[in-house]
């Protein structure tokens, strides 16, 4: 993108932004237009919006890394792996933007153009500016919805919390620190070595 397509855009996001219904009422209709519109990461909970810090290299690095991971297995399954931004509904007037979400079938009818319906695996890498929306908020959320697997990535605690859903929540499948290797209760053979996702090496 040139500078001037940048500040177009930027201009664009900022005129949208200030352009928006008072926080407690937003409709779902105002934020997919919103959300169509503006590049921006925002996510959506009954009636107010909530812009996300923008990705920093590690984060990114972390994510692709594990795209790659996941894609490379999921594919032998027929699945489909997708990074954000890419909206989730949780219910009517909640949406989210997964890190990554998995859906081990590419033709599952969860999967829509303009936003899914669900996942069968959905990842979260853990910004600093505030852990406890992935810990505690998201993780809430992706119950709700019954999503099978959460993977939280925290490279400040340098470990993954893998979660499996039962029926009263998620409960701990591994949390899986230096050394260990992560791997997935619902996708059979995916093994990530802890010291390949969080060893500096892989943000270059």
């Amino acid at each position: 993108m040139t500078k001037t397509a940048a500040t177009s855009q930027q201009a664009a996001d900022a005129i949208l932004l200030d352009a928006r219904p008072p926080r407690g009422r937003w409709k779902e209709a105002d934020y997919l237009r919103l959300t169509d519109r503006c590049n921006r990461l925002v996510e959506f909970a009954d009636g107010c919006i909530e812009e996300l810090r923008e990705p920093t290299d590690s984060h990114q690095s972390i994510l692709m890394l594990l795209f790659r991971l996941f894609d490379e297995r999921v594919r032998a399954e027929n699945g489909v792996v997708l990074v954000a931004p890419l909206r989730l509904r949780i219910r009517e007037g909640r949406f989210r933007e997964p890190d990554l979400m998995v859906l081990l079938d590419a033709a599952d009818s969860r999967r829509q153009d303009r936003y899914w319906h669900g996942a069968d695996i959905v990842v979260e890498v853990v910004s600093p500016d505030d852990p406890e929306r992935d810990y505690g908020r998201k993780r809430a959320d992706y119950a709700d919805v019954r999503i099978p697997e959460y993977w939280i990535v925290d490279p400040q605690a340098t470990k993954i919390t893998v979660l499996t859903f039962d029926r009263d929540g998620y409960v701990d499948y591994g949390v899986f620190g230096p050394g260990d290797v992560a791997s997935s209760a619902v996708l059979s053979g995916l093994e990530i070595p802890t010291s390949s996702v969080f060893d500096t090496r892989a943000f270059g």
